[in-house]
């Protein structure tokens, strides 16, 4: 194929504002921002260039923004939680803060002329909200155990807090990276499990091990994918790269390959400008050879399989970690949304049982590590665990949402409300047998990884008695863990108000469960 020669004339809209004046640049007009107020700011620092702060103006609730913080590795400290709740519960306007499925969390009801206290807050606890949307690279995404996990292979946090400080120069910014053709997600796991799904993201690291056959010995290091992603265009699952790297080469093999999709990826058609388009045009060798070239060295062909043998776990209950006497416990959050108070508590919780350290997961839900033996069973009867419960129903300890149109202007339909009340409702109909994962987004664009899914819904809008109504498409087959794969669409156009029978339908032909026997009354 011939290769794609951008010019300023092809460039698509979004590429002309960056041009016209980089995101990051709004750091400097914070302190005016927030005194003229969000009415009076240029347009597309307000709908765009804030996002490369951290902050998004939502058309759905004009005059409160949400805030995305960037949570490597999904590690908090309870000190930093204190300071997000206290932000949710000072400026909050019924303010609230949703888990995202990288780890990470938002937050809801943001005054613009609050920005500065709250970015001095932030600074304060070592909390970031740079460079986490738009056309940068994402929050870092590793395993929610490491560290914790007597059966991983390696410890991923050291290697993602570095990343992060690439790309962000520590958290203040780097404007090397502020202008990539569009986002970029990257995730790296040290465990057996795949908990980071690896598959979905524009560059993933899983274990593996090299054998030295002439030395009679192995080494730890990982493979490469390359290329995952879903849009409202088109949704692939990362190849491989070919390579195997020592943990010693990760951070440079990041920073070469997001350097080669900054400097050569798509920017005349934005629905093309995601790495895989880019794979798809040069071929994965020129992509093999061109990091090669950055490195200034040969890297080695990947080892012949990866160290992904468990099937995926959640994490929800309670654990023994490597540490002798230590325990974790995974609490469920429904759907990844909390409010003030809860964040408080959970913050408290970490810091009289654990040691004071919080962790989230892909699954929305948290993770307090550290309890000792002798604290648990004090600590599993705090009234907290009563809403956020350590042994949900099977339905609802997987269920996955995005935001929905409660919040977003992107989304079709309400998905964390509606997907609530529904879970519930099924629950009181069937038994089952074992966990099945629902996944809720409300439009194309897939933040609630649908395609990952037993059973994904995705929202749409259709015509219903000559009414425009509220709908889903229904995707089955995803896979995760060892063996990953996307699922696809079995139906379309299913209206949300008939729904839940015909999930209830396909709940007991293809995941065992049995409708509950009617009360004797």
């Amino acid at each position: 194929m011939t290769e794609t020669v951008t010019t300023t004339a092809n460039l698509n809209k979004f590429e002309k504002l960056k041009a016209e004046k980089d995101g990051l640049a709004l750091k400097e007009e914070i302190e005016k921002i927030a005194k003229i107020g969000w009415e009076a700011m240029d347009e597309t620092d307000r709908d765009h260039r804030l996002k490369w702060l951290g902050v998004f103006f939502r058309p759905v609730t004009p005059g409160q923004f949400m805030m995305r913080m960037r949570i490597p590795n999904g590690i908090l400290t309870s000190s930093q939680m204190y300071v997000l709740g206290e932000v949710v519960q000072r400026y909050g306007d019924d303010g609230s803060a949703d888990i995202t499925t990288r780890q990470n969390i938002q937050l809801r009801g943001i005054r613009i002329e609050d920005l500065v206290d709250i970015f001095n807050k932030f600074h304060g606890v070592g909390l970031t909200t740079i460079q986490s949307g738009m056309d940068n690279v994402r929050n870092i995404t590793g395993d929610p155990v490491a560290g914790l996990d007597a059966h991983e292979w390696y410890d991923t946090r050291e290697l993602v807090q570095q990343i992060q400080d690439l790309f962000t120069n520590y958290g203040e910014g780097n404007p090397e990276f502020t202008n990539l053709p569009r986002k970029f997600n990257i995730a790296i796991t040290g465990g057996r499990d795949n908990s980071v799904h690896a598959e979905i993201n524009d560059l993933a690291f899983v274990p593996a091990f090299q054998e030295n056959q002439e030395r009679n010995s192995v080494t730890f290091g990982f493979n490469v994918l390359v290329g995952g992603f879903f849009s409202g265009k088109r949704c692939e699952a990362a190849i491989p790269l070919n390579v195997w790297v020592h943990p010693d080469e990760v951070v440079a093999v990041c920073k070469a390959i997001v350097e080669i999709f900054r400097d050569h990826g798509f920017r005349a058609n934005r629905q093309k400008a995601r790495l895989m388009w880019l794979i798809d045009e040069w071929g994965i060798d020129r992509l093999r050879r061109e990091v090669e070239q950055r490195l200034g060295k040969e890297l080695l062909p990947a080892a012949p399989k990866d160290e992904i043998d468990w099937e995926k776990r959640d994490h929800i209950g309670i654990y023994e970690q490597k540490q002798p006497g230590l325990y974790y416990v995974g609490l469920h959050i429904p759907v990844g949304r909390f409010c003030a108070e809860d964040m408080l508590e959970i913050a408290r919780l970490a810091e009289v049982y654990g040691s004071g350290e919080i962790r989230l997961t892909v699954e929305q839900n948290v993770i307090i590590p550290n309890i000792a033996e002798s604290r648990l069973q004090t600590f599993l009867q705090e009234p907290l665990l009563d809403k956020f419960a350590v042994t949900p129903g099977l339905l609802m300890r997987s269920l996955v949402s995005c935001t929905g149109a409660q919040f977003c202007n992107f989304a079709l339909i309400e998905t964390k409300n509606r997907a609530l009340a529904m879970t519930k409702d099924l629950e009181k109909e069937l038994i089952f047998a074992y966990p099945v994962r629902i996944h809720w987004t409300g439009c194309p664009n897939s933040c609630g990884q649908p395609q990952v899914a037993d059973i994904g819904l995705m929202g749409t809008k259709i015509r219903k008695n000559g009414q425009t109504v509220e709908g889903v498409d229904i995707y089955m087959g995803g896979k995760v863990g060892k063996d990953a794969q996307l699922g696809t669409c079995v139906q379309k156009g299913i209206p949300c108000e008939d729904l839940q029978p015909v999930l209830r339908e396909l709940l007991i032909q293809h995941f065992g469960a049995r409708l509950r026997e009617p009360a004797i009354v």
